[in-house]
C-alpha cells in the first residue's frame, strides 16, 4: 500500500488533500452524525449526487465494510474515501485587519463549549451566493485549533447583534434542540414605522417563504406558512416612529421584518418589506442600514446547566440616529 493510501485526515482537510485514496478518523465530535451528512459536509464541493453514488456503490466504506448512507459514525471509526477530483477552487477569503480587530474586541462569550459573537451588521453569517467571506469562514480562519466550529442560528446579513456558535456539535445539537422548544430567550430592538398602538403586544400570523422570478427569496404571511408568533413591547416612541423591544417565541426567516410590515408599521432601512418614503426620511437622519439588532440572549448551557446572559449593546451608528428623531 502506497503512502497515500496509509495516510490518515481529518474532516477539516482540503479537497485537494482527497485526490487519492484517504482515510478519516472519527472523533468525539463527528460521533452520532449520520454518514451522508458528514461527507456532504467533509467534501464541500462535491454534488450531492456524486456522494451518494459513491455510497451506493460501495466505494465509500467505513472500517472496511460497506455502509449505507444513514448510518451513524461512532468514535474510533475509520472512513475509507476513494479518490474524489473536483474543479480546483480559488484561494480561500482571507480575513482584513479591520475584521480581524472587530472580531477580537466584541466576543461577547467564550468557553470550551461555546462562542457568542456581536455581529456587525453587512456581513453575512455565512460565505455563497457570491460572498466568499461570512462570520463562520472568519472564526474559522481566526481560530484553527478548533476542529469545530458551526452556527448555531443565522441573523440576516444586515441584523446586528448576538450569535452564538458551537465548538463542540453536542453543544450544538442541544442549543438547536433549545431553539425549537423556545427555551432559549432571545431579544431584539428595532425602530419601527409610525405609533406603535399599545395594546398591540403579540403578532400570531404564519409565514411561508417564497421565491419570486428573480430568484430573489421573499417571506410572506400566508394561512399555507409555519407558525409564527412574535411579542412586542415599546422601548421609547418617536413622532413618526417607534422603538420596539422584541421577543421571538418562533425563529422564521425574517420574522421580525415581516411581521412588522404585516402590522402596517416596517421596520426602519428595510430595503426588502419597508416603506421607501419612511426609509427615505429616516436617511436624512443618518440611518444607513437596516435598524435591527439582536440585543439580547439568555439561555441554560449545554454543559454546565448555568445561565448564560449576554447583552450586546445598540451600535453607535443606531444610536446617533435615534438622538436625531
Amino acid at each position: 500500500m502506497s503512502e497515500s493510501q496509509n495516510s490518515s485526515q481529518t474532516p477539516s482537510e482540503t479537497l485537494s488533500s482527497f485526490s487519492k485514496v484517504s482515510f478519516i478518523d472519527i472523533g468525539p465530535e463527528q460521533a452520532g452524525q449520520r454518514l451522508d451528512n458528514f461527507l456532504i459536509k467533509t467534501l464541500k464541493g462535491v454534488p450531492k449526487s456524486r456522494i451518494y453514488r459513491l455510497l451506493r456503490k460501495g466505494e465509500v466504506r467505513v472500517n472496511k465494510g460497506r455502509v449505507k448512507a444513514d448510518s451513524r459514525l461512532k468514535e474510533g471509526d475509520i472512513v475509507r474515501l476513494p479518490p474524489i477530483r473536483v474543479a480546483e477552487r480559488g484561494a480561500p477569503a482571507v480575513v482584513g485587519r479591520q475584521l480581524k480587530h472587530y472580531i477580537a474586541n466584541n466576543i461577547l462569550f467564550e468557553d470550551e463549549g461555546l462562542f457568542i459573537l456581536n455581529k456587525p451588521s453587512g456581513l453575512a453569517v455565512h460565505g455563497g451566493s457570491g460572498l466568499s467571506l461570512g462570520v463562520i469562514e472568519a472564526l474559522r480562519a481566526e481560530y484553527p485549533q478548533y476542529r469545530y466550529l458551526e452556527l448555531v442560528h443565522r441573523l440576516d446579513r444586515d441584523t446586528s447583534g448576538c450569535l452564538i456558535l458551537a465548538k463542540k456539535r453536542a453543544v450544538l445539537l442541544e442549543l438547536q434542540n433549545s431553539l425549537r422548544y423556545n427555551r432559549i430567550d432571545k431579544r431584539y430592538i428595532a425602530l419601527a414605522k409610525g405609533r406603535w398602538p399599545k395594546g398591540k403586544n403579540t403578532i400570531n400570523a404564519p409565514l411561508l417563504k417564497n421565491t419570486v422570478e428573480s430568484g430573489e427569496r421573499v417571506v410572506r404571511v400566508d394561512a399555507a406558512g409555519k407558525a409564527s408568533v412574535t411579542h412586542f413591547k415599546i422601548k421609547q416612541q418617536f413622532a413618526a416612529a417607534t422603538l420596539l423591544d422584541i421577543k421571538l417565541e418562533t425563529g422564521r426567516t425574517h420574522q421580525i421584518r415581516v411581521h412588522c410590515q404585516f402590522a402596517g408599521q416596517p421596520i426602519a432601512g428595510d430595503s426588502k418589506y419597508g416603506d421607501e418614503h419612511f426609509n427615505e426620511s429616516l436617511k436624512e437622519a443618518g440611518l444607513k442600514r437596516l435598524f435591527l439588532h439582536a440585543a439580547s440572549l439568555r439561555f441554560k448551557h449545554p454543559l454546565s446547566g448555568d445561565w448564560v446572559e449576554v447583552e450586546a449593546p445598540l451600535p453607535d451608528d443606531l444610536s446617533k440616529v435615534l438622538k436625531k428623531l
